[in-house]
Parts: structure tokens; C-alpha cells; sequence
């Protein structure tokens, strides 16, 4: 067989192969496309009973899609299904995306948010979950000001002081309120923290307990606290904004060396 046969023969082949994998990750994806319609309204039931068992109603608490990882194809599913808030942790990750799909929801930026990302962060995101110093603070103020723009934020709290974690303890909650009130281009209109991991979901409620009481001292209205184990009993102690995201889309891929 000629060298140019060959060559031929095997770019086929290699064609071919690709077509397969490409055919058979497709077929995956579609195969579960169903079971995201079908999870996304289990999170809704079990965010209504969580209200209803504190009092509340299950549209007093925003459900956020946490898509991190997320394929376009499940994330459209999910929107398809009615999901209305994306959460995604890295600016870089949430522009592809957003490039791709647009704006059919809206986006919060749940995860560290760098200073030299705010400008990228201002143009993609509808509401910074992780404003964790006054650094930030002020480089939002510069930025949205050039853009005449205001920007709704919720104040990040290490409510267990975790060194591994970002945030404002507790106790200087108050005092980073009063700096960053004085900046007219960043709102902030609640709460947000990732307590500890635990176990059991009930072994979160102090914390949970602890943030809403936090809340109530300053007056805050929205307090993000919760995720895909612990979001019912977050509920129960005040949550206004929960962020779900294996609950809906799945188990996450594993991730590679250096992703």
C-alpha cells in the first residue's frame, strides 16, 4: 500500500473515530437531559417544603444553578426547564459560557473574584456573592463608577474564621458595612458564607443561625447560604438565596491536573 494510501486510510479512520466519540458523548449528554428537568423540579419541592416548614413561602428563596464545570448543553437544559439564576465561580469559565448562550438567565458570580477580574466581572455578572475585602470593594467602586453603573454585592463571612476561607469575621461585619457605604457604586444588599463541611446537614444550622442573626443586626435583606447538602436546613434558618448545583446537574467531573 502507497504511503499516500495509507495516510488516506488512516485519516478516515481517525475521522471516523472522532464522529464515534463525538456521537456517543452527544447521546450522553442528551440521555441526561431529561433527568435535569426532573431534578431541577425535586430542588424546587424540597426548597418549598424547607419554606413552608419555617414559615415562609418557597418564592421568598432565589435558587441558584451552580453550573461551574456545567456543560453548555445542561446548562440550556435546565434554563429550558425554568432555571433562572446561574451561579458560576470563575470569571474566565462564566465568559465562554456566556458567550455561547447569552443572557436566557441571570449570572452570579458565587466564587473569589480577583482585582485584576472586576472590569471582566462587571460586564458578565448580575450580583458578586464574594466580596471579602475592602480592596475589592474600592476596585469595584473604580470600575463601576467609569461605567456609571452600580453593582449589587453580598458581603462574604467566614462566619467559623476557617483560615483555609476568604471573608469578614463576624465581628468586623459592621465596621466593613460602614467603609464600603461610603462607596456609591457597590450596593451591598446581604450576606453570604460557606460554613464548614459537616457531615450531617443539621450539624450546619449553627452557623446558618449565626449568619441570619448577623443579617437581622444590619439590616440585611438577602442572605445566600446553602448548598446542594445542607440547602433545606439553610432554609429553615433564613436563606433567601440557596446555590445548587449537584443537586440539579449531577455529580462534577473530577478535576485535572492544573484546571
Amino acid at each position: 500500500m502507497s504511503d499516500t494510501l495509507q495516510h488516506d486510510v488512516g485519516s478516515r479512520h481517525i475521522d471516523a473515530c472522532c464522529s464515534h466519540i463525538r456521537c456517543a458523548r452527544s447521546c450522553m449528554l442528551e440521555s441526561r437531559m431529561p433527568d435535569i428537568a426532573v431534578n431541577l423540579e425535586r430542588v424546587r419541592e424540597r426548597i418549598a417544603r424547607a419554606a413552608e416548614r419555617a414559615g415562609r413561602r418557597g418564592d421568598d428563596v432565589l435558587l441558584i444553578g451552580v453550573s461551574k464545570t456545567v456543560e453548555v448543553e445542561r446548562i440550556r437544559a435546565a434554563v429550558a426547564a425554568g432555571l433562572r439564576v446561574l451561579g458560576e465561580n470563575r470569571v474566565q469559565e462564566a465568559k465562554v459560557k456566556i458567550a455561547e448562550l447569552g443572557r436566557p438567565a441571570a449570572w452570579h458570580l458565587i466564587g473569589h473574584l480577583q482585582t485584576n477580574k472586576v472590569k471582566d466581572a462587571l460586564e458578565l455578572f448580575d450580583v458578586i456573592h464574594s466580596l471579602d475585602r475592602v480592596e475589592l470593594a474600592h476596585e469595584l467602586q473604580r470600575r463601576a463608577a467609569a461605567r456609571t453603573q452600580v453593582v449589587e454585592a453580598l458581603l462574604q463571612v467566614n462566619v467559623a474564621g476557617e483560615p483555609s476561607k476568604g471573608g469578614f469575621g463576624p465581628e468586623t461585619v459592621g465596621e466593613a458595612l460602614d467603609a464600603i457605604g461610603k462607596l456609591p457604586h457597590v450596593q451591598v444588599t446581604g450576606l453570604m458564607a460557606i460554613p464548614p463541611e459537616v457531615e450531617r446537614a443539621e450539624e450546619a444550622r449553627p452557623w446558618f443561625r449565626r449568619m441570619r442573626a448577623l443579617a437581622e443586626r444590619h439590616g440585611l435583606r438577602r442572605l445566600s447560604m446553602g448548598m446542594s447538602g445542607d440547602f433545606e436546613v439553610a432554609i429553615e434558618e433564613g436563606a433567601t438565596m440557596v446555590r445548587v448545583g449537584t443537586a440539579i446537574f449531577g455529580p462534577r467531573p473530577p478535576r485535572t491536573a492544573g484546571a
